[in-house]
This record gives C-alpha cells, structure tokens and sequence, in this order.
C-alpha cells in the first residue's frame, strides 16, 4: 500500500482552498455554490449559459478541461500540467469578469440542442413530485430562461453568484502552483434555499411512463444513512433478481442535499408482464427493512465493504469534489479516521432509525397500468382542492371539461367536478406561444392549458391574460409546428381512453355486461358447456382488462405539469 494522502485545506487569493499532495498531471476543480435549485424558473438554464459563455474564450484545449451544472453546485475541473491549470483559471475568471455575451444567441442553440438530446434518467420527474415547481423541483423542468435570456441577465448572475467568497477550489498535485491566481470579484456565501412540498403526505406514489419502480426519500445525513442505502440495494437484488427473477437492474444511491439532509433513490427494472410483480416485491423488501431491519452479518458486510475503500492510497484525492461540496455547503470536513470510526459506530438501532425515516418519506413512481393502490401509499395529489371564480370555456371535445378564467387564476374542470388550478399570485411560470396559446405552471407543479383550439375561447379571454402575472414569470417560446399545438380528443370508433372520473359510469355498464355474458352462457345447450365456458372466461378477462385500464387512466387534461 503505498503513502496515504492527506488533505488540507488553504486559501488561494481569498478563495478557500482543499489541496492533497499526488503524484502525475495536476487536477483542480473550482466550484460555485449555485446551480438550477437558485434559478427563477422563467430564467432556468441561466447558470448553464454562463457555464458555457465562460469556457468559450479558452477555444480547443490540448489538455483535458470541462464544466457542469448540478442541482447546487457549478463545477469547473482541469488536469494537466501546472502551467496549464494556471493558465486554464486565469482565463476562467477573465471571462466570467467579461462574459463574451454576443455569443449569446449562438450558445442558445447550442444548450437547446444539447437538451434536445438529453435524459432525466429514471428519476427525472421525482422532484417536480416532491418539491413542486420551485426550488430542488426545478431540476425536473426544462431550461426555460434559454428562450428569454439577456446579456443584463447573465451579468447580473455572475455578479451575484460568481463570487470568491461563494466559491472553493479543489487541488490534487505535488504542490500548489505558486503561480495560481483566482481573480473573482467580493461577494457572499449562497445558502442552499431550504426545501419546498408538493406533497400532502408521505409515503406516496403517482404514476408515470417507465420501465421499472423507482423511489427518493429525504432522510438526516449521517454515517448510517449510505450504510442503509447499500443494505437496501443487497436486499432489492436478493428478492427481485436472484429468488424471484423479476428485476435485472436493483440499485439505490445516497445524495447529501447540501442541509443536514441526504437523498436515498432506488430503482429496480422490470417487463411490462412483471411490472406488477416488481413494484409488490420493493414495497415488501422496503417495508421489511424498515420493521425488522437486517441481520448483524448483513450490516458488518456492508460496513467492511465501506471501510476498504478508505485504504486506497488515493482515497483522499477521490473525495476532493464532494469535499469541496461540503465545505461550500457549510457542512463539516471529516478527516479520513474520523469517517472511519463514525462508520464502525454504526448500530443496528441506527439503520433501523434511518430505514423508519426513509420509509415515512419515501415517494415511489409507479408504472402506468401497475396497480398501486394496494401498497399502502397515498397517491400524489394530481388536482386542486378549489376552482377560480370567473368565465367558462367549454371544451371543444365536448367531455365535459371547461376551462375558467377568472381575475386571480385559471382552472380546468371536468364532469365529475375535478380540476386543477393555477393562482396567478402562486404561478411558477407562464410558457406563451406566437399562436395564441400559453401553460400556467403553478407553485406545487400543478399546470393549466389555455389553449384556442381546445377550448371555445375568443379574443377577448386571451387578451384578459396578457397581463395576468408579472414580465418576469413570462416566457415567449418559439413557433410551434402545426403537430405540436394541442388539438381536440377525437370521439367516436377510434375515441380517446376512458377518464378516471368516467369509472363510476363504467362500472355499472360493465356489470350489466358481464351478467348478459354469462346469461348466454347458461343459455347454451350441454354440448356446447365447454365452448361457452372458454368463451365466457375469455371474454370476463378481456372486459376485466379494460376495466382495470379505466381504473389506472389518469385524467388526460388534469394532469401535472411535466416540460
């Protein structure tokens, strides 16, 4: 085993400063403490632009050298030699102290296009559930200030965040470059906005498009919240892929959020036929772990697994980032002995006191189609409690649905008097097309359509909009293709899948049939007994699918806003 680095920490030109002593290429990064959880929602995709604006001088680089963006943090990293470190942060802070903002339009396009090709991952819609449309949500949502940005924008941003004293600076190398200069304007700590809900109660659950069970629960951060995460994930793999051969994928990841708190996700993959099977054996795996916790044998394999890894030699050089994180966070820096022992502290109680609370707050996202109702959660809520007071707007489909607009909101209603409600005192963001039609995206990520052609609105309903909520919550987006704008559900033959609230109308239809069915069926002569009875338990099936079709439906214009 070879000498174990010892990280220290200094300060660089009032920027504090977390160096480790390495052999080969020197590698830093420099953080900010702002990311997508500090943008307006209207101006989101700010902190990226400036990201990009601000590598753009420094053209092709013969080392390696790039930027990101997170949910808190701004990181720009480098390796190479100590010149081109030097070099790299020189023109870094020249340029974040003069964005080259006529690039501004062309490096729309690129973000845009980069987002084009981007995925949320499996548990992209997660926050926007949990948090609503503010704050750590603001990660689920597309970059929406790329449409209205400006050069002032962008200045402002940088003057308030891009800052030394919201800044650390992370180094891996023999020495720290005495040439090494951070020439970043005064400014102040950022804290990290505390965390909005969307949620009326937890444990929760709500529907959407997927392949698999995904979950995020919020726990305190402490040294048994990862160990739980690993046990969760040895448990998820145990019962869905190795006994029951449900799952292929189970894993789970631990994410402090930057206040005390920590972000358990765990996810498990399943084929549509299993979906079902998947989602009961991780909420009976979820739940056994939070009633009777693990074994002792099972807790000291996690933990000596854990303790490996502190004896790589480069252990210290691997955390720099998530050290620096920390530090920038206000969170505390634990020597390599500290983490150590704080491991080895960790009780069976421990584990069962952060599986309580991660099982208390857990959100699941549950396959269209999946059954959920059984498992114990509460569903998400998808509808407002209240409806504005003001004009109605029947749908063009003719279902029912109504759209109101009135002097502090707008709703959407249907017949079985749901809505959703968007208060312009409580609106997020308001997206507008050139043809007329805008999305209202409230607070708690609810969102309402005004849309011409799917409602019988006139002009003058439209006009009463424009100024419903301030400039800065609007967004002006571009042309829409003639497949992009809304149209009206067709009925008929070939109509749209039944709503939610038309089940207390199927249901009694669906009886009816079923007792015609099997009325035929008793009707038949002996001979044909076995051929009715075939037919009679195809057909029960068949009609017992679309009921449980109907049942899992969301309502298809009542729904949470998801951009």
């Amino acid at each position: 085993m070879g000498r174990r680095c010892v990280m220290i920490q200094c300060e660089i030109d009032g920027v504090p400063a977390l160096f480790v002593e390495a052999a080969g290429p020197v590698r830093a990064g420099l953080m900010f403490r702002v990311g997508r959880v500090d943008e307006p929602l209207p101006l989101a995709g700010l902190t990226h632009m400036v990201e990009h604006l601000a590598l753009h001088r420094h053209g092709l680089m013969d080392h390696h050298a790039n930027a990101s963006v997170g949910a808190t943090v701004t990181h720009f990293y480098t390796a190479g030699t100590a010149g081109e470190v030097i070099a790299f942060f020189h023109k870094l802070c020249a340029s974040l102290a003069d964005l080259p903002v006529e690039r501004l339009e062309v490096e729309k396009e690129i973000l845009l296009t980069e987002a084009a090709g981007r995925s949320n991952g499996v548990n992209g819609d997660l926050p926007l559930w949990r948090y609503g449309a503010q704050g750590f949500g603001q990660v689920s949502y597309a970059e929406f200030g790329l449409h209205r940005a400006t050069a002032d924008d962008l200045r402002g941003w940088v003057a308030d965040h891009f800052t030394r004293e919201n800044s650390v600076l992370w180094l891996a190398g023999e020495e720290v470059p005495a040439d090494l200069r951070l020439s970043l304007p005064a400014g102040v700590r950022r804290p990290v906005p505390p965390p909005s809900s969307a949620l009326e109660s937890t444990p929760a659950y709500y529907y959407a498009a997927g392949k698999g069970v995904v979950m995020d629960t919020v726990v305190p951060r402490s040294a048994a919240g990862p160990m739980f995460a690993a046990l969760l994930e040895r448990a998820l793999y145990r019962e869905l892929r190795l006994d029951s051969g449900v799952s292929y994928t189970a894993t789970t990841d631990y994410s402090p959020r930057g206040d005390d708190m920590a972000t358990i996700t765990a996810y498990v993959d399943a084929l549509a036929e299993k979906q079902t099977a998947a989602l009961n054996g991780f909420v009976d795996t979820f739940k056994q772990l939070a009633k009777s916790g693990v074994t002792e044998e099972e807790l000291e394999a996690v933990r000596a697994q854990a303790l490996t890894s502190f004896d790589h030699p480069e252990y210290e050089i691997a955390r720099l980032p998530a050290a620096a994180i920390d530090l920038l966070t206000g969170q505390r820096l634990f020597t390599v002995a500290e983490l150590a022992e704080r491991l080895r502290s960790v009780s069976l109680g421990d584990v069962m006191a952060v599986a309580g609370e991660a099982y208390a707050h857990a959100l699941l996202q549950v396959p269209y189609g999946v059954p959920a109702e059984t498992i114990g959660f509460a569903p998400a809520p998808t509808t407002s409690d209240s409806v504005v007071t003001g004009q109605r707007y029947s749908s063009r489909s003719d279902d029912g649905c109504a759209l109101v607009i009135g002097r502090d909101g707008v709703s959407v209603t249907n017949k079985a008097g749901q809505a959703v409600t968007v208060r312009f005192a409580d609106c997020a963001v308001r997206l507008r097309w050139p043809d007329g039609g805008s999305v209202f995206i409230g607070k708690d990520a609810i969102s309402v359509a005004v849309e011409r052609t799917l409602y019988r609105l006139d002009e003058a309903a439209l006009a009463s909009l424009d100024q419903a909520v301030p400039d800065s919550l609007n967004v002006l987006m571009p042309e829409r293709r003639p497949d992009q704008i809304p149209q009206p559900e067709q009925r008929g033959p070939a109509s749209r899948p039944a709503r939610k609230a038309e089940f207390s109308i199927l249901a009694p239809l669906t009886a009816v049939l079923l007792w015609g069915l099997i009325s035929m069926a008793n009707a038949w002569t002996p001979e044909d007994g076995e051929l009715a009875e075939k037919l009679l338990l195809l057909l029960m099936v068949l009609v017992g699918i679309g009921v449980t079709r109907v049942g899992l439906l969301g309502i298809s214009r009542l729904r949470w806003g998801r951009w």
